[in-house]
């Protein structure tokens, strides 16, 4: 399982450990990747994603999870969340119809 955000694609950074005698190890940067499950509007239903909590946050100011994966570029997003994306795209065009 991959440390990775699948809406933003922010993922495990690397740096250093730096001690009071400027000693230098190297450390890993791991974001703060959580299971969550946000409600579609469009889709009527609870969607599953793991999401870095910045990510979560800039969702719920975007107004939704539905209204920020349209606006999202696609190559920023998993593979999961493409499809889920794709199918919130499908629903709201037959709306608009």
């Amino acid at each position: 399982m991959s440390r990775r955000c699948e809406a933003t694609g922010k993922g495990v950074m690397s740096g250093n450990n730096v001690s009071h005698a400027h000693n230098k190890s190297r450390r890993r940067f791991l974001p703060n990747i959580q299971q969550t499950s946000l409600y579609s509007e469009a889709l009527d239903e609870m969607v599953r994603l793991r999401l870095a909590v910045a990510a979560i946050r800039t969702i719920e100011a975007q107004g939704g999870i539905d209204d920020f994966l349209v606006s999202a570029p696609d190559a920023q997003l998993s593979d999961d969340a493409r499809k889920i994306k794709k199918r919130i795209k499908k629903v709201l065009s037959k709306v608009a119809a």
